[in-house]
């Protein structure tokens, strides 16, 4: 089982693998981040080097300026025995990009980190096929509040956070 598997031979092989044993979560990727002790220029990455908005601290990003570092932590927790790995995602939704300008990225951080994890997960899976790895796409919630609006009048924010949700949702299953 080296070659790497379908979407629907991914599913199947966890099915099956929830009926054999429990399976085991990756850690906090926050935490992991943090331990790295990064700066704003490592966010910033050369691509958002002149972008005038601090982003330090928006662990999302680091998917696109320092992806050599999404993929340690994950191939840390797969080495340590994790059987699934969740993506890099907990704010990757518009609402929360907004608060660094970047929520045109929102699908990109989607679509790139899945790609990340699935390639870590793949990677792993060879080394020890008996075992195979998952990914678990993460939606975490936004910095916008959906269910109060500052205008009972105005209403469409809890559907630009539903939609974006389903947006995301879809770019994670598809990559």
């Amino acid at each position: 089982m080296t070659e790497q598997l379908t979407r629907t031979q991914r599913v199947a092989a966890l099915r099956a693998a929830l009926t054999q044993r429990i399976l085991l979560l990756d850690g906090a990727m926050g935490t992991m981040i943090q331990g790295y002790q990064l700066v704003e220029s490592n966010f910033r990455g050369a691509r958002f080097a002149t972008t005038s908005q601090l982003l330090a601290g928006n662990n999302d990003l680091l998917t696109l300026t320092a992806p050599e570092i999404i993929t340690e932590i994950h191939a840390s927790y797969l080495a340590a025995g994790a059987d699934i790995v969740e993506t890099n995602t907990f704010n990757s939704t518009r609402a929360s990009q907004a608060d660094y300008g970047l929520e045109e990225l929102a699908y990109e951080l989607n679509e790139e980190a899945a790609k990340l994890e699935r390639a870590a997960c793949d990677a792993a899976t060879q080394n020890t096929p008996n075992k195979p790895r998952f990914v678990a796409g993460i939606i975490g919630p936004t910095s916008k509040t959906a269910s109060l609006s500052p205008d009972v009048n105005v209403q469409g924010l809890e559907t630009q956070v539903s939609t974006n949700w389903l947006t995301i949702t879809a770019t994670l299953l598809e990559a």
